[in-house]
Order: structure tokens, then sequence, then C-alpha cells
């Protein structure tokens, strides 16, 4: 018989991502940092997840619950081989994908719960990370459960239908973001779901029917020791730098592009993108417009090259039409570099007050984001100030160690709820 847990003492959590991309993207960025503080603060995390597998603190076992990847970078929306269908998860991804909707999420909490169904004295709590699959249902009934929704992916849906040239192609986007149903009715049945911002909680709530109550704001972090200012290394002249985690309208990458032009008409400039290249509305655009020979990528590399990039830049961009939050925004804020960031979603909670800590525009205006960008080029002063000034607001409000004890208060409260009392009395007799 198991003794009694401990209510102040080390957990032991099963953490669930679906995706977990190691170098951009939030869910992989938000898994590292915070997995590895929860370890940092005593205690005992395993992860599960699918591909693209995120890179983990060396103390933390990951267990690969592998999907049919349909949607890898390299060859996405490819059809796999009969010989890989091996389980009902497979199938059902499968199915899914033959219905034209995205089946990841539904496929992934299946294959979650089947793993933890053997493990049901291993873990005290289940965190999951934004899949809201309904396996994430099944594991509620075995597990203490908690979910973190980062922001409702129905603004996603909105923006790509709204950009779409014609019916057919909004129908089909339409059918392709269905599962975010799924996502509402599992986070309305969920007894607490963790949210990065208090816009993402008014948007989940009007969006997704989450119900006020079961949403608790804990902001992510950063860590301002990896992110800090290089002042051994000077800044590039006219260099912009952005991060493009996917080429979806939601992050306003063509805006971007479209400012970059007409700057380029009246002044040397260049922008480096985080991320990977993608034929697609993006590179179609760059070329369109001439960009080639004045955009780089860079994927793959480590966070401290990145912090190298965000030195040798005299502005770091977020051109987002929503954003539930914004890791890059905050990681650039944390090394000095001056921000220019758009209004759109929570980007105001997390950026501050324009021309004291960010150089801000309204969102899908190339002329108010090519404007911003000049201000910020043309004044020496005002990006210094304004960089640093940044930096100390981000020190002041957001450490992963901050976020990781949010979050465990966040854990002692579902546990300390009676269905979950009951639930752990019933596992220890």
């Amino acid at each position: 018989m198991r003794p009694p847990l401990d209510p102040n003492g080390p957990l032991r959590i099963a953490y669930l991502t679906y995706r977990g991309k190691p170098h951009v993207g939030g869910q992989g960025v938000y898994t590292r940092h915070l997995t590895k503080a929860l370890v940092d603060l005593g205690h005992h995390v395993e992860v599960y997840a699918g591909q693209p597998y995120p890179i983990l603190d060396p103390r933390i076992p990951l267990h690969k619950l592998p999907s049919l990847d349909i949607f890898n970078d390299l060859y996405p929306g490819r059809f796999p081989a009969y010989w890989e269908i091996k389980s009902w998860p497979d199938a059902v991804e499968v199915l899914q994908f033959l219905k034209g909707t995205f089946g990841e999420p539904r496929a992934f909490s299946i294959r979650a719960h089947r793993a933890l169904a053997a493990r049901v004295n291993d873990f005290d709590l289940v965190h999951d990370n934004q899949c809201l699959g309904y396996g994430i249902q099944d594991i509620e009934k075995l597990f203490p459960t908690i979910v973190t929704l980062h922001h409702p992916i129905t603004k996603d849906r909105k923006l790509e239908m709204d950009h779409a040239p014609n019916f057919w192609k909004r129908r089909a986007i339409g059918r392709w973001y269905s599962f975010v149903n799924m996502q509402g009715k599992v986070a309305s049945s969920m007894p607490r779901v963790v949210v990065v911002s208090e816009n993402s909680i008014n948007d989940i709530h009007e969006d997704m029917k989450v119900s006020m109550d079961r949403m608790r704001l804990v902001p992510v972090g950063v860590d301002p020791d990896l992110f800090t200012p290089k002042p051994h290394i000077a800044r590039k002249p006219g260099h912009l730098i952005t991060t493009a985690s996917a080429d979806v309208a939601l992050k306003g990458l063509s805006y971007l592009l479209e400012a970059l032009a007409k700057l380029r008409t009246e002044r040397d400039v260049h922008l480096t993108i985080i991320g990977k290249p993608r034929e697609g509305a993006s590179m179609d655009l760059i070329r369109s417009l001439g960009l080639l020979d004045c955009i780089s990528f860079v994927s793959g590399v480590t966070d401290e090259r990145i912090v190298e990039l965000y030195a040798e830049s005299e502005l770091a961009v977020v051109p987002s039409l929503y954003e539930g939050f914004s890791l890059p925004a905050i990681e650039a804020m944390s090394t000095g570099v001056c921000l220019v960031a758009t209004t759109g979603g929570a980007l105001p909670e997390v950026t501050g007050r324009d021309g004291d800590t960010v150089l801000s525009c309204p969102t899908g205006d190339a002329d108010a984001l090519a404007a911003a960008i000049r201000r910020g080029l043309d004044d020496e002063e005002l990006r210094t100030r304004v960089g640093q000034a940044g930096r100390q607001r981000v020190v002041e409000r957001w450490s992963w160690r901050h976020c990781a004890s949010l979050t465990v208060d966040q854990y002692r409260e579902v546990l300390a709820m009676p269905h979950n009392v009951a639930k752990l009395a019933r596992r220890r007799g």
C-alpha cells in the first residue's frame, strides 16, 4: 500500500505534448523550460511526446509515442503506407486525414491513455500541453489532470479562413480545423485549465466556452541568464530578426515582408528569419517582392546562437496578427534588442507601452509596420533605451522558475479537489 501523498512534498508528474518542436514554436520551448524548472524545484517529471520530439534536460525521461508524422517538415501531407498503420490510434490518424482534418491531437491522446493506463501507480498527476484530444478525458478518469491552453486555435482558424482566396479553400480550412471543436469540449470538462495571458483567458471563454472559474493565469517565462545582452557583439546596421515557427496567416509574416520591400527602396535592410524556408505563400511572396537576396533563414541552432543573432540585429520584429502570449517577444526583449511588435492579441499585455518598452503598431498594416521599423532604425538612442527597458520588464516579471512555482500551485489545487482526493485514496487502498 502506498503512503498518503504529502500535500507539500515532491510530485511525480507525467507531462504530455503531442508536438514538441525543439527550437521554434511555443509547445517545444514551453515543454523544455517548464519541465526543467519543475525538476529544479524537486519534482519528478517524465515526458510523453509525439514528433517532432522535444529537447529535454538530461534528468527527464522522454517516452516517445510516435505518430504517423503525416505533417512532417520535409513531406507535409504525405499519405502513410499501409504497413505503417499498426494500431487503432494509427487508424484514427489516417481516417482523420482522409476526412481532411488534423488528426494528431486525437490520435496522440489515445496513445497517451494507453501508455499511462499501464502506470496508474507511478504518477500523482498528468499535465497535458494543449493536446486536448478525447483521450485526455479518459486519462482524467485515472489521474488528477491539468491542461495548458496557450491560446484558442479558433483564432488561427478564423484568420486562415479570412485570408483564403475562395470558397473551396475556406471550406477546406474549416474542415482542417474541426479538431478545435473537440479541444473546446475537452477543455470545458477539465477541472483546471492553465492559460498564459489574461487576453487568452477571455478569448478561450468567448470562443471555446470554457467557464472562467476553471481557468487560471500562469504566465510563461524566459531564462534571463541565457537570453542576455551581448555588448561585445556589434549590431549590424539595418539588420532585423523575426521568428516564423509556421507559415500561417496568424504570424503576420506577409506584412513584415511587404514592410521590408517598402524599406528596401530607401535603405539597406536585411531580415533574418528563425525558422525553415517552406514552399508556400511566404516563399512565393519573397520571390515576387524580389527579397531573396536580403533574407536569410536560420534553423536548428542552439539558444546561444539565437542570442547572438539578436545581438547582431538592430531590431527584433513580431508582426503577428494574434498571440496568446509570445515567447519570441520576451526572449528578444530579454536580450536587450529593441522590439517592434503589433498589438495583436496578448502582445500589448506582454510587451508594455509604445515608446517605453516596445515600438508598437496595429496588426495587418504593412505601412504601419514599416513606419515602426523605420522609427527604430533612424533613432539609435530610442533603440537603446527601449531595448534596455524591455529587458528590465522581462527580468522583473517572467522567469521559468516563477512559472514552474505557479504551475505547482495549480497542481496542488487540483490534487486537493474532492474527486481527486477520492481517486488517489482508492488507488492507495
